[in-house]
């Protein structure tokens, strides 16, 4: 019986190529310069019908208004911090708005005002309200949904979007 090596050798020979150029395509991934990874694309926010939530009148600084967005399935909290957020809206950048439903496995979230998270009780992720929903701790794959928010010349909030997936649906989509 006749062997032959050189395939072997080829598909090493190929292998090696192959994870030199994924590692040198990694290397020069990290290293863009700033103009190219500001035009890298961001999360994408799902547009829904602008629905009223409130007024700013209604809010006072680190305690929750329930609310529900996009629809009455989905259970939200409007937010006023107190201090300038990313994706902050109103006059002070201050006021967020955030489906309360964990994206690990939908247990309705807890909002705590001495850390300003809001915190799962079923298998304990928190989300850093101050930092857009991002998760901090636990067991969920993504950052808690954040509401697209607008306010108006009489201070009504009107939430326009959603920029990560709802919990219990396919898509974001009404």
């Amino acid at each position: 019986m006749k062997r032959c090596n050189s395939l072997i050798d080829a598909g090493r020979r190929q292998f090696l190529t192959g994870a030199g150029v994924m590692t040198a395509g990694a290397a020069a991934a990290t290293v863009l310069p700033a103009e190219a990874r500001a035009a890298e694309p961001t999360a994408a926010l799902v547009k829904y019908p602008a629905n009223r939530l409130a007024n700013v009148k209604d809010l006072k600084a680190n305690e929750p208004l329930d609310v529900a967005y996009p629809d009455e399935d989905a259970p939200g909290v409007l937010l006023k911090l107190g201090t300038r957020v990313p994706g902050g809206a109103g006059p002070d950048g201050d006021i967020v708005g955030f489906s309360t439903v964990c994206p690990h496995k939908g247990y309705p979230l807890a909002y705590s005002a001495g850390d300003k998270t809001l915190n799962c009780p079923g298998h304990y992720s928190r989300f850093d309200c101050e930092k857009g929903g991002q998760q901090v701790w636990g067991q969920a794959t993504q950052n808690l949904p954040q509401y697209a928010l607008r306010i108006d010349d009489k201070g009504d909030i009107y939430a326009e979007g959603v920029d990560e997936l709802l919990y219990g649906r396919l898509s974001n989509v009404l």
